[in-house]
């Protein structure tokens, strides 16, 4: 489960640290700080206040396509745009372990994100329609299974994932989704119950 911010959707900067708070709690995996208007020291010591509120846990923080952000801020790793620099480039600027992720949007770009080495995961998408990304057409659950099944990294499903398309998503071979609406509830109970509905989606599927 990866929460995509959107510090304009939470009501600023404050209520996204708290969110990322009770993501932790919920059981969120991963958060990629997707604030692409802030400037760097603004951007920093936001990505800080995510690193610290999730220190001592299992959640990590990706900071979106900034890898000098990251390692100022310690965040655990960066995600990568699909027109951005390659993967291999930022495994020689960072230490051993830092996760390093990538946005791609059709079968042939994920083979060769994932040929190219240097990858933990991949975000694909839109599967959805979504809100968020207006204008570009859903590839649908059918596009997302022959990506999941062509790359050896997990890849992660994004674009209008809802609780009521968690399983279908799962049934694709996806490893899990990323969100932004999902995860935006207005209490953090909303938010643990769609962390708990997602988790259970695909734990059923690793039971069939």
């Amino acid at each position: 489960m990866c929460l995509v911010t959107d510090r304009q959707r939470l009501g600023g900067a404050d209520r996204l640290v708290e969110r990322v708070s009770w993501a932790v709690r919920a059981g969120v995996h991963l958060v990629q700080v997707r604030e692409r208007d802030l400037e760097g020291r603004a951007l920093t010591a936001l990505v800080a206040g995510c690193v610290a509120a999730v220190r001592g846990t299992r959640t990590r923080i990706v900071v979106n396509d900034r890898v000098d952000v990251a390692v100022a801020a310690g965040a655990h790793g960066v995600h990568l745009r699909a027109d951005s620099m390659a993967a291999a480039r930022v495994r020689t600027m960072v230490a051993p372990g830092f996760l390093v992720g990538r946005s791609v949007h059709g079968l042939d770009e994920a083979r060769d994100a994932d040929a190219a080495g240097g990858l933990d995961y991949l975000l694909y998408g839109t599967v959805f329609a979504s809100t968020s990304k207006p204008g570009r057409a859903p590839t649908g659950t059918s596009a997302l299974a022959a990506v999941a099944a062509a790359v050896r990294v997990p890849v992660l499903a994004v674009g209008g994932v809802t609780p009521d398309n968690l399983e279908e998503v799962a049934a694709t071979g996806a490893s899990g989704f990323a969100a932004i609406g999902m995860f935006a509830a207005a209490s953090e109970t909303a938010l643990v119950q769609a962390a708990a509905r997602a988790a259970a989606a695909w734990t059923t599927r690793r039971i069939d």
